[in-house]
Parts: structure tokens; sequence; C-alpha cells
């Protein structure tokens, strides 16, 4: 039988897409903040309804410059449930993260075990909102104004993700996105990074193009991760098409969960009240001894039909050689995040599932 894969790309119409691609080739230019850059850049901030919105070559820059640019030193407190990129970051600015446990309700940190990690030589918070779920943002602001931290969100998962309105990305000091191939949203690779004001854009955009302030002037030790043309006007013609994709995977939670609701063992996320959510994850929790299988045996069981979900985040990061030596990385201190990583399978959820496919899916779960 035919593979289901855990998600499937969001791609332009192609003839719209070469209509494009015809006038960047007329044009000649191809990169360093062309037309279909500055246009994808206003039309993601109107969309996101932030202030300003810097555009990446991929979705760990906007991680590793934020840092840069709001000169973050010494312990970052953060997640260990989370993609790698998460951590690295923090670790390739010279940083030491300090992994603090999760909220089972949300998979985010949990703000209550914050401050008892706190030192004097913490200087931010990198919070996760794992697959689009808002942390609690309220919370971890008022730790950071208490200890005067800054807060940088990691909102990869987070496109379009609203709380009663309002944009999770305007939160903390900044926030960070990513625009994989894999994402609700995609630029093939691509990512970005939100600000709050114009000054700080405007660094921004120096450090992702080596530094240059100008045709002579170098203002800082910048890197390049600048975005193409091609790409950008990739990125326009999806936006005019997510709200029609997030809709669709909408539909195949809906339908995810009418089928799970009471099936012993299985637990998932219902929709958080006054949250608009964008359903780019799908996770599913196994309890082994209520199931009757643990989460691998389902997980293989699945693979082996060509079922593939995978098990986002497993192992943690925190168990990974490079942090394992860390005090905050043992076990003990992360029991919940422990226990998560072992019970998940994020289902296949994107928006050309077919009925067939859920039925096909749900079939090894619901008995």
């Amino acid at each position: 039988m035919d593979k289901i894969t855990v998600t499937s790309p969001l791609l332009p119409n192609l003839d719209e897409f070469q209509e494009l691609l015809k006038e960047i080739w007329d044009s000649k230019w191809i990169t360093n903040n062309g037309s279909f850059h500055k246009k994808l850049e206003s039309a993601l901030a109107e969309y996101l309804k932030v202030p300003y919105i810097s555009l990446f070559t991929n979705g760990t820059l906007p991680l590793l410059t934020a840092l840069q640019a709001l000169r973050i030193t010494g312990e970052v407190i953060t997640t260990p449930y989370s993609f790698v990129a998460t951590t690295h970051s923090i670790w390739w600015n010279g940083c030491r993260p300090v992994f603090v446990d999760i909220e089972e309700s949300t998979c985010g940190i949990d703000p209550d075990k914050i401050e008892a990690a706190i030192t004097p030589k913490t200087t931010a918070i990198m919070p996760v909102h794992c697959y689009g779920k808002p942390v609690n943002m309220d919370a971890i602001q008022a730790i950071a104004d208490k200890y005067g931290l800054r807060v940088i969100y990691d909102a990869a998962h987070a496109f379009g993700v609203e709380v009663n309105g309002e944009s999770v990305l305007n939160r903390g000091d900044m926030a960070t996105l990513s625009f994989h191939a894999t994402k609700v949203y995609n630029t093939l690779e691509g990512g970005a990074l939100v600000v709050h004001d114009e000054a700080t854009k405007k660094r921004i955009d120096y450090l992702k193009n080596f530094g240059f302030a100008g045709e002579t002037e170098v203002v800082a030790p910048g890197i390049n991760s600048k975005v193409d043309e091609v790409r950008a006007a990739y990125g326009l013609l999806n936006l005019k098409q997510v709200d029609a994709a997030i809709e669709k995977r909408h539909q195949v939670a809906i339908k995810y969960r009418n089928a799970l609701r009471d099936v012993p063992g299985v637990r998932f996320f219902d929709d958080m009240p006054g949250v608009r959510h964008n359903y780019s994850y799908f996770p599913i929790f196994i309890n082994a001894e209520e199931f009757g299988q643990t989460r691998d045996e389902l997980y293989f069981k699945m693979k082996e039909d060509g079922i593939l979900g995978r098990r986002y985040f497993y192992p943690l990061i925190s168990t990974f050689s490079t942090y394992r030596g860390l005090p905050s990385a043992a076990p003990e201190n992360l029991p919940v995040a422990t226990k998560i990583a072992n019970e998940v399978i994020c289902l296949p959820m994107h928006h050309e599932l077919s009925d067939e496919d859920i039925t096909r899916i749900l079939s090894y779960i619901v008995k």
C-alpha cells in the first residue's frame, strides 16, 4: 500500500509560480532584498498581525540572530522537549542551556519550575510553543520582569496562532518562525524573526547581511541568512492558500478526536479556549498499561504498514551527548518531559489526507 507521510508540503500552483519566475528572470535580481522579498515581508507582517518581521533562509538562523541581537550571555533557561535547533542555537552563541521540565497540558515549559532554575548567570528564557500550543506567556513574562530576563520565543510551530485575537508572536522580546517544508506554511526552507520596533528590525537586517549598513560600512559581525527572490515568490503564493490548508487540517483533527475520544490509554489535545490554532501537528500519548501496547510497539507496527508518524520529540534534547552532562539534564529533573517523550506519536497531519487515509491510520488505534 502507499505510504502515508506525517506531513506533506503546501505547494503553490505551478503555473502561477512560473509566471513569477519569469518576472525574476527578466529582472535578473535574484537576491539581496529584491521586490518579492519586500512584498513577502509586508504581506506576512499583515497576515500575522505583527509590526516588524525579518525573513531568514531557514528557521535556525533567527534563533541564533535573536540571541546575538539581544547580546545574550551566560545561562538561558529552555525546554528539553523540542527540536534540537532550539538548544543548539544557545550552544552556538556560547551560552549554557538550562533545562526546565514541561507541562503535560501543553508540552511547553512549566512556568512553576522556572524560578528554581534561575541563577546569577541567567540572562534569558527561551520557551517553545510546542505543536503550536501557546505556553503560559503571562506567567513567563512576570518571571522575566521580576528577574530582568529577556524572553525569546521559539514559535517555529506557531504560524498564525493567536490568543484572544492577538498573535503569540507579539509576546516576549522576539519570536522566531520556521518556514521549513514540513511546516503549515513553507517557503521550501525559510524562517523569520519578529520584533517590536523599527530600530531592532534594522539591526536584525544588518546582522543577517554580514553586518553591512551601507556599501562600505560594517556595523556588526553579521552572518549571511538572506532570502532569495525565488523562495520569496513561492512564499507569496503559499500565503494565499494557507488558510484553506489550515482549515483542511482542522477537519482532520476533528475526525481524529471524534474517533479517539473514548479509546482507553490514548490522550490527545483539544483546542484551547480563545486560541486560533493552526493544527500543525496531531500528537497522541500512549499509556501502555491502559492501551495494551507500548508507544513503540504501535509506532513500529504502523510504520511497517507505511503509516509514517513521528515520535516528536523523542529522545529529549537533554539526552544527547553534547548536553547530557549538564546538571539540568538529569532525568530526575525532567520527569514530565521524560514521560511525554516516551508516550508520544504525532499522527499524519496535513491538508492532503483523505478519509481513506484517516480510516487506515485509525484502524491501528481504535479497536
